[in-house]
């Protein structure tokens, strides 16, 4: 009997440290244990094409930042449909003047306005930092345009079937929506980029396909701003900005692995590290952003310059959550990296390089998660909106130069 009780004593404190309600925690490690093995399988895609990342110069520089431009338009999307099934506002409609089918029109007009937005900016840096023989602009935005638009199709599919579950078993979508639309996003993303990437050095099919991408994001803008559509315009008004600052940032996080290809190269299993890493990093950042966004809709958390302990309880459990999944990418990146053959520094190493690069970036997206919400607040934005590509652009950029960091500091590149 002492024994079961000390069990008990354990396991009640154990879950005092993690947030009190169990129900969120179970869905939240659930869902990120999935999103942890479905990212894996991603990465191994990655490894796979190692000889396409180096035959074809600024392709990995795209890969953060498609990756984390999936989660940004529809981790916003299943933030907005999870706050309306909190307020008891949320109905599925084949309307395209609901509420439900406003949100799903605006997410796949973001998701070409931002692969084509994405796809110019990346041929401009690639050219000022020097990546040596990188696409041309419009192989760029032909592989931006048809590795994004496949992958947002899918990864809105999953968004929807989510916030349908998520009504009839009683999810909450704060804790599974950033998990598993990272999961689905890492998954499909990176074949559809190397689907994409078959069309580079076609000038003639190129050519066409990047000045359609062009105009059909102009034309997409346009008809949003004309129209009568109130939820349309607004989300598409508030998230513009914000995915066009957010996908600067990532590239800068995707220049920065680029410029290390050499090392990912010498050594594959890096490769199958980068899509969990910044898959589960993303998933963290997204589930703090997501919850924080609900609270202060809820009236659970007001303007404050310490967070108080509503969010405090947030942030603890998020970072508790990483130290285990961090370590798992690391062990299951190496793992991985074996049954596909390709050289690894080992597990110790990829364990290190895993566990402190995650941790690293994670302290600073807690404060860039909680302050990006109370901003989108003080300047009218709606922090479902806002605060995930705000988190997950920041997190891709320091997560980058942490990984990268990580890599150096423990003796895998110089």
């Amino acid at each position: 009997m002492g024994g079961q009780e000390r069990f008990r004593r354990i396991a009640l404190r154990l879950g005092a440290l993690l947030g009190p309600d169990a129900g969120a925690v179970v869905q939240s490690t659930v869902a990120l244990l999935v999103s942890l093995i479905t990212t894996l399988a991603a990465g191994l895609t990655l490894a796979s094409a190692e000889e396409r990342l180096a035959s074809i110069p600024g392709l990995l520089l795209l890969v953060p930042a498609a990756i984390a431009q999936r989660g940004n338009v529809f981790g916003a999307l299943g933030s907005r449909l999870g706050t309306a099934i909190h307020t008891g506002t949320f109905r599925i409609s084949t309307r395209s003047d609901s509420f439900f089918g406003q949100n799903v029109l605006a997410s796949i007009g973001l998701s070409w306005v931002a692969a084509t937005w994405l796809a110019l900016v990346a041929s401009v840096l690639a050219r000022l930092f020097g990546v040596s023989n990188a696409m041309g602009v419009f192989d760029f935005l032909s592989v931006s345009i048809v590795g994004g638009m496949l992958a947002s199709l899918i990864v809105l599919g999953i968004t929807v079937a989510l916030a349908a579950g998520s009504t009839r078993f009683g999810w909450d979508l704060d804790n599974v929506t950033a998990p598993l639309v990272t999961a689905t996003g890492d998954l499909v993303t990176l074949p559809a980029l190397l689907i994409g990437s078959l069309l580079v050095a076609r000038a003639g099919v190129t050519l066409v396909v990047g000045v359609g991408a062009i105009a059909v994001a102009l034309l997409t803008l346009g008809w949003i701003v004309k129209s009568s559509l109130q939820v349309l315009r607004q989300i598409v008004r508030d998230s513009v900005p914000v995915l066009g600052v957010a996908s600067v940032v990532s590239l800068l996080a995707g220049l920065a692995v680029e410029r290390q290809l050499s090392a990912f190269l010498d050594a594959p299993a890096l490769l199958v590290l980068v899509p969990t890493y910044f898959g589960m990093a993303g998933a963290l950042g997204g589930i703090l952003a997501s919850r924080f966004g609900s609270k202060v809709h809820l009236g659970l958390i007001e303007s404050s310059l310490v967070p108080p302990r509503t969010a405090w309880q947030d942030i603890r459990s998020v970072i508790l959550l990483a130290v285990p999944i961090f370590s798992l990418v690391g062990v299951l990146s190496h793992l991985g990296s074996v049954v596909i053959d390709v050289d690894s520094p080992g597990l110790l190493l990829m364990f290190g390089i895993a566990l402190s690069a995650g941790l690293g970036a994670l302290t600073v997206v807690v404060a860039v998660a909680y302050y990006g919400t109370l901003a989108a607040v003080r300047f009218g934005i709606d922090p479902d909106t806002a605060s995930i590509p705000l988190t997950n652009s920041v997190l891709d950029l320091v997560g980058a130069f942490t990984l990268v960091a990580a890599i150096v500091a423990w003796g895998v590149a110089p």
